[in-house]
């Protein structure tokens, strides 16, 4: 697993998706650099892969630094 610090806390990549999604998920992958800045502060971006369900896989982008965050269904 690959903990991070976001928002000045330590997150696991499941932690990290739940930002995210806004709920619990079943399954994260590693959390990794995204290589793209925040478009509202600047700050370095991670990516991690993840199942909201059975059914699902999403990526999503969240900022280390404010509470910007996206995923691939948007």
């Amino acid at each position: 697993m690959s903990n991070r610090v976001v928002e000045g806390r330590m997150v696991t990549p499941e932690k990290l998706a739940e930002l995210v999604e806004g709920e619990s998920v079943m399954d994260a992958e590693d959390i990794e650099d995204a290589d793209r800045e925040c478009p509202d502060c600047g700050g370095d971006v991670l990516a991690v892969g993840y199942m909201p369900d059975v059914t699902e896989f999403v990526t999503a982008h969240k900022c280390q630094e404010c509470g910007w965050g996206e995923t691939d269904r948007e």
